[in-house]
Parts: C-alpha cells; sequence; structure tokens
C-alpha cells in the first residue's frame, strides 16, 4: 500500500510539472526576468520585481533564522539540562511551532512584527515573519545532526584540554555540517514556495519595481503567481506557468544543494 500511495504522488506530481512546462514554455524566455509586470500589456510583462522580491526576502530569513535555529540547536543538545523546566518548555514548544500552519505565523506577523513593533509591511517583517516560520524545522534538523556525532569525538578533544566550546566549534559543528545544512536548505526552499504568510502581511500583487531595502515594499513570485492566474486573459495563465517554472527551477536547485552536500560529506561512523 506504501508503494502504491507513493507512486500516486509521483504521477501527480509528474502530471503538472509536465502541464506546468507544456503551458509555460513559450514564454519561458529572458523578457520574464528583465521586464517588470504589466497589467495592460501581457506580451511584454515579466516577473522581476518579484524575482528580486524572492532573493530579498529569502536573504534576509537566511540571516535571521539560520543563527538562531543552529544556536537554539546547539544549546539544547550541548548545554541544556533535560531535566530542568526551561528545557521541557522550550522542547515542548518547538515541537508543537513545527506543526502551525503558515498563516497562523502571518497572522502573528501582521498583529506583532508589522503594527505592534511598527516595522510596517517590509522585506524585513517578512524575512522575520518567514524565519519563525522555518525556525523548528532548524532547529530540529540541527539538533538530529548534532546528535549524530559520536561522543568519543568530544571525549576526545576534552582529553586533548579543549573547552567545550572548542570541541563544539572545531569538532562537532565541522561533522554535523552536512546535516546542518541539508535541513536549513530545506527549510529555506519551504520559505520561497509561501504565499499565505506574505498575503497577510501586504505582500503587494503588483508592484513595478525592485526593493531597495529592508523597509521597501515588495513582492514574491508566488504573489506574483497568483496575481497572473486570477486574469482572466489566458496570456497572463501562461505568464503563472512560465513564473512556475522559474520557481520549480530554483526549488530543485535548493534542494539538489541539500542532496549534495549531504552526499558529498555526510560521514558513517
Amino acid at each position: 500500500m506504501l508503494t502504491i500511495g507513493i507512486s500516486i504522488a509521483f504521477i501527480v506530481l509528474a502530471v503538472l510539472i509536465i502541464f506546468v512546462i507544456t503551458e509555460g514554455w513559450p514564454r519561458f524566455n529572458p523578457i520574464l526576468w528583465q521586464n517588470m509586470p504589466s497589467i495592460r500589456f501581457p506580451e511584454t510583462a515579466g516577473a522581476q520585481s518579484a524575482i528580486t522580491g524572492t532573493i530579498w526576502v529569502i536573504c534576509t530569513t537566511a540571516v535571521i533564522s539560520l543563527p538562531l535555529g543552529i544556536g537554539a540547536a546547539i544549546y539544547l543538545e550541548e548545554y541544556g539540562n533535560p531535566a530542568s523546566r526551561f528545557y521541557r518548555l522550550v522542547e515542548i514548544n518547538i515541537q508543537n511551532l513545527a506543526a502551525v500552519p503558515s498563516i497562523v505565523y502571518g497572522i502573528l506577523g501582521l498583529a506583532i512584527i508589522a503594527r505592534a513593533l511598527a516595522l510596517g509591511q517590509t522585506v524585513l517583517t517578512a524575512g522575520i515573519t518567514l524565519a519563525l516560520l522555518i525556525l523548528p524545522v532548524i532547529i530540529i534538523s540541527t539538533r538530529e545532526a548534532l546528535r549524530a556525532v559520536p561522543q568519543s569525538i568530544r571525549a576526545g578533544s576534552m582529553a586533548l584540554g579543549a573547552t567545550k566550546w572548542q570541541t563544539i566549534w572545531k569538532q562537532v559543528l565541522p561533522v554535523a555540517i552536512p546535516g546542518t545544512a541539508t535541513g536549513s536548505i530545506l527549510a529555506l526552499s519551504r520559505a520561497i514556495g509561501e504565499a499565505a504568510p506574505l498575503l497577510l502581511l501586504g505582500a503587494v500583487t503588483f508592484i513595478t519595481f525592485n526593493p531597495t531595502g529592508l523597509n521597501s515594499a515588495y513582492t514574491v513570485m508566488p504573489i506574483q503567481i497568483y496575481n497572473w492566474i486570477s486574469q482572466s486573459r489566458d496570456e497572463f495563465h501562461i505568464l503563472a506557468a512560465a513564473l512556475c517554472m522559474v520557481l520549480l527551477i530554483l526549488l530543485f536547485i535548493m534542494n539538489g544543494l541539500a542532496v549534495f552536500l549531504r552526499n558529498r560529506y555526510q560521514r558513517r561512523w
């Protein structure tokens, strides 16, 4: 039954990918990423602002989430006391937050980050919200990577006179890089495709300029796809399929990089 279920999922996925490629191939050309969007002339419309906005938002998300996620995982695995109430509280919340729907993070970002903290509907607000969304995934994957490092490496390093932090920084983290990098890249891949939180955070569906900083207005590829799909003209539907191809290519590259890092640097103990 498991094999049948997986086979059906792969068949559906293959059909969707083939449909997107067939539909969007006529507009998959440099105009798509060189020109700005247009609501009047689909034949010359592009998605440069959406692609650039996606890069800005994802880079901001990575800068915020990676240090926090990896640092939290190091604390929980190397320094935390499993018997303490604080440790148990943090661990339970991480497990629960990993299952929270993304729309809830959008509501949280709108109420607290955008309004209470007065950061507005900007690239920074989107980056913080998406960082909170993927933070549990990064923490869990990094903890698993650290847990897979044999205790003998830690014991040998400390027996030679290294401090606990030197052992973690010089010995444990380098060994855990494949698992940490794989989990982080997959988490960022999820963030790239998120549209629901950004709709609540004011990602503009039609914008004709690139972000110039963290306080700029922005749009992203999923929002631009949503905008084009909602149009009545077939030319915009072809544009949406072409932009889906760009998003799929980016996701395939990131997932391929994660697989490469895991296979290239993973060690068997």
